[in-house]
């Protein structure tokens, strides 16, 4: 069976482990262990009889709802089957232009939905792959002069920072459009809003995958959405099945000028969110107690994870500000995630589809406490027996 260019594919995992798919602990997906919410799985349950009728095609209530979250009217959102459906629609514009800049190490999905639009991609790799919290910083020489200076994280949270970019000066002005997510995935890095505004400026088209954003409570979010009716070339992306825990829904939404989210609309197929996707996402997004206890549980269940990690010889976990962490490992990845499998039915997640990561790095979700610990057990008990760790 093929290695899995994403997480959570359990088919795969339980085959190298020699186990049902039910019997794994699964750290490669970044899922909310708190849920489903009780509250999503009412509404699921209460909605079965509609599955008899076709969704309304113009999702107005379920528009409304979303738009109502953000403060804005209704035609500035547009819900999708999952968030990479949309991804596909702003990559269709993004390739339209002459150069796209991707920051790396980057989602997969990003590469794959520009180059089927025949885009220009434009790689600026960040340079913080190094377990502090930074702002975007990229391998080159600093265009203005400016020193950078790292700011202090709590623990295992990556605090958002000023704007400080480094990069190739002619690579960086040869792209019309920039894709990136924030929080970053998969490093977990947390970007300001002052240091994204002035992309605005200077793009022809931003979009901002924030996927994780929901994981951070109100008061420390960075999000673009506030910004999204005064620049007419801001998209963002957000997905609801992570934090809500129901990726096999598949729904997420983009928030973006109402011209370009009717253009998408004409391009797509029609009823392409299903029907539960309405009466789930109003129930969810009125459950404020799930949300309460899902940002009381995280910076806990991070901080303990990441402790425990860095206390094991040859891991080196970063800090971060989503629901999980990216580990620097002196040993092979591949062998700790074939062995972590097999012996103790664990499954984390490689970076061997992240070229700027390799064999070097792994992402483990953040889970409950007692899971948590049964993957640093068995990350502790593999290590050990894959001899001294490699040191420069």
């Amino acid at each position: 069976m093929k290695r899995p260019q994403h997480g959570g594919n359990l088919a795969w995992a339980a085959a190298l482990a020699g186990c049902p798919p039910d019997l794994l602990l699964d750290f490669s997906a970044s899922i909310n262990p708190l849920g489903p919410p009780a509250s999503a799985l009412d509404a699921i349950q209460a909605s079965l009889g509609q599955l008899r009728h076709y969704p309304d095609p113009s999702y107005a209530t379920l528009r409304q709802t979303l738009g109502a979250v953000h403060q804005l009217p209704s035609e500035w959102i547009l819900p999708g089957n999952g968030s990479a459906e949309l991804l596909t629609w702003v990559c269709r514009e993004l390739a339209q232009l002459d150069g796209v800049e991707v920051w790396t190490p980057a989602f997969g999905d990003y590469g794959r939905a520009l180059r089927a639009f025949g885009a220009q991609v434009v790689p600026q790799r960040l340079a913080s792959l190094e377990p502090a919290p930074l702002a975007p910083q990229f391998w080159g020489q600093p265009e203005d002069g400016t020193s950078l200076t790292p700011g202090c994280g709590d623990d295992s949270n990556a605090a958002p920072l000023a704007p400080q970019f480094w990069g190739e000066p002619e690579r960086r002005k040869a792209a019309q459009g920039v894709l990136l997510n924030n929080p970053h995935n998969p490093t977990g890095q947390l970007f300001s809003v002052a240091s994204l505004l002035p992309l605005l400026e200077q793009y022809a088209l931003v979009v901002v995958d924030e996927a994780f954003m929901d994981f951070l409570p109100p008061a420390q979010q960075q999000s673009l959405i506030l910004w999204v009716q005064r620049y007419p070339n801001l998209v963002i992306l957000r997905s609801l099945t992570k934090f809500y825990s129901l990726p096999g829904l598949r729904l997420g939404y983009a928030v973006a000028h109402p011209e370009r989210l009717e253009r998408w609309q004409q391009w797509r197929d029609p009823w392409s969110v299903n029907g539960l996707a309405e009466p789930v996402t109003v129930a969810m997004l009125a459950d404020s107690g799930f949300q309460q206890r899902t940002w009381d549980w995280l910076g806990g269940a991070r901080s303990h994870l990441f402790r425990g990690l860095a206390q094991i010889p040859g891991l080196h976990p970063r800090l971060g500000a989503a629901n999980f962490l990216l580990v620097h490992s002196d040993y092979s990845v591949t062998q700790l995630q074939t062995q972590l499998l097999q012996q103790h039915r664990i499954l984390i997640r490689d970076c061997l589809s992240f070229p700027e990561l390799g064999d070097d790095y792994f992402r483990v979700a953040v889970r409950t406490e007692a899971e948590n610990q049964k993957l640093l057990e068995g990350l502790a008990a593999v290590s050990a027996t894959l001899g001294t760790p490699y040191q420069e």
